[in-house]
């Protein structure tokens, strides 16, 4: 998470080198960047604000900064949009094509800044399918997650739905992510209080089940 002001500014920079740095110990195929929101959100002790435009610059300038970093090690970065609701504490970057706007000004014409596609972020984006396409056009399809969007969804946070159970057309932004030249894995990532208390081998064979089905 990169906004922050006063101190908490190299404390911020300091812990997403600390993470680039991990990440290439442990041979992962890249960083995923939950950009963070508004500066007491992102870093505690950081001054109160309302200044949304203000945070997004911060992301883009924490961005640009670890990226020169990044390169060193030769860690990808992958920017995920998250859902306007986490705009305030998670995330200000809220759409993909926003996500893309971003990387092609801090890597232009590169592949060192990509993109996360998680469907539970995105689904509702109107421009969604647009986005895929640029993202591949650039080759700059770096992960894809599934879930589901449950409805009522109860929790913001911990209240998604395991994939089928949900609003979620999940055949389709698949099958536009592959379109775009999507070869990686695909990550089920479920936080769900219901879930996270289930007998484990259920939940294994439940994503299994449903990836072959609806996925």
């Amino acid at each position: 998470m990169f906004p922050a002001t006063g101190e908490h500014v190299i404390a911020a920079r300091d812990d997403n080198r600390r993470t680039v740095d991990e990440a290439a110990a442990l041979g992962a195929p890249c960083v995923i960047l939950v950009a963070g929101g508004l500066p007491q959100f992102a870093r505690p002790g950081s001054t109160p604000s309302k200044d949304i435009v203000g945070a997004r610059k911060m992301i883009e300038d924490g961005i640009a900064e670890l990226l020169a970093y990044a390169r060193q090690a030769r860690m990808p970065l992958a920017l995920e949009p998250l859902h306007p609701m986490y705009a305030a504490d998670r995330a200000a970057v809220n759409t993909l094509a926003q996500a893309l706007d971003i990387a092609d000004r801090l890597d232009p014409g590169g592949t060192a800044l990509g993109v996360a596609v998680d469907v539970y972020h995105t689904w509702w984006d109107p421009e969604l399918y647009a986005s895929i396409a640029r993202a591949g056009r650039a080759k700059r399809l770096i992960a894809y997650h599934v879930c589901d969007w449950l409805v009522p969804t109860k929790d913001m946070l911990n209240d998604r739905g395991m994939m089928g159970d949900g609003v979620v057309d999940l055949r389709r932004i698949r099958n536009a992510v592959e379109d775009a030249g999507y070869t990686g894995l695909i990550e089920a990532e479920i936080f769900s209080d219901y879930w996270w208390a289930q007998p484990i081998d259920r939940v294994l064979e439940t994503c299994v089940e449903r990836y072959r089905t609806v996925v």
